[in-house]
């Protein structure tokens, strides 16, 4: 299985907008390192039958798939209805071409009913031949279900982020845990005994109220052990410098790109 982390950075992204001469607010983050630069948060999990499961529609997106040479995706899963986790549906309907059919969408009733809401065009019924919007087929999902989605098996359960909740995922050894606060006693049993893990910090030194800081996310990983924690959805005081040298053992930042074999 292969994991390509096509954004990693939370809801404004790295840089944000503004800075003293417009170029972009970093932060403490550097510049000049080309990692630090992160778009919004966003993967894709090809398995071995070389179907794709897209996870969100981040407003990125055409840029995401052009940089990382993802050709298409046969089925989307969204974690939850924030903007910078569906404001990219619009670019679904080249997804459509590139098929030739709908997508199907996989989320809660909570979630599909806000993404319909303001994308209700992307739901209505296809009428063949061609793509002139978005077209994907809703598929209510709820927290504990095993689904196979494009070849892959997927088990998905809730996680706090503030006022509302997420979708986090275990697929076979891996685990993806993106806008999440808190976990329950269902979540770390969903997740035991995973190898590799991708989960959002946002930042260095909390608490936030709606996203994990880096000290609650090492709790985490010492109640799970994975072999290897890859960090998300970073904000702009998570600079790739410092976390390289300061992270323990085992945990690392991710960055736009980064593509995980998983076994």
């Amino acid at each position: 299985m292969k994991v390509t982390l096509l954004g990693t950075g939370g809801s404004a992204g790295v840089p944000m907008i503004g800075g003293a001469d417009g170029s972009g607010d970093w932060g403490v983050c550097d510049p000049a390192e080309p990692r630090n630069r992160r778009s919004r948060s966003s993967i894709v999990i090809e398995g071995s039958e070389n179907q794709r499961l897209l996870v969100d529609t981040s407003p990125d997106m055409r840029s995401q798939l052009l940089d990382c040479r993802i050709p298409r995706a046969d089925a989307v899963l969204f974690t939850h209805a924030h903007a910078d986790h569906i404001t990219g549906i619009d670019d679904v309907r080249i997804l459509n071409r590139i098929a030739n059919s709908p997508l199907p969408a996989f989320a809660t009733a909570e979630t599909l009913e806000e993404i319909t809401r303001r994308f209700g065009y992307a739901f209505k019924p296809w009428q063949p031949p061609n793509f002139y919007r978005p077209v994907l087929e809703a598929k209510t999902i709820q927290p504990g279900d095993i689904l196979d989605i494009a070849g892959l098996s997927v088990r998905v359960f809730i996680q706090n982020h503030g006022r509302v909740e997420t979708l986090g995922l275990r697929i076979g050894a891996f685990g993806y845990s993106t806008d999440v606060v808190a976990l329950d006693e269902d979540a770390f049993e969903a997740l035991e005994g995973i190898d590799t893990w991708v989960v959002g910090c946002f930042l260095r030194q909390g608490p936030h109220w709606t996203h994990a800081d880096l000290n609650a996310v090492l709790d985490w990983v010492e109640r799970l052990r994975p072999r290897r924690t890859i960090l998300t959805h970073m904000g702009t005081d998570m600079d790739w410098a410092w976390m390289r040298a300061n992270l323990p053992a085992g945990v690392e930042a991710g960055y736009d790109g980064m593509v995980l074999s998983i076994t």
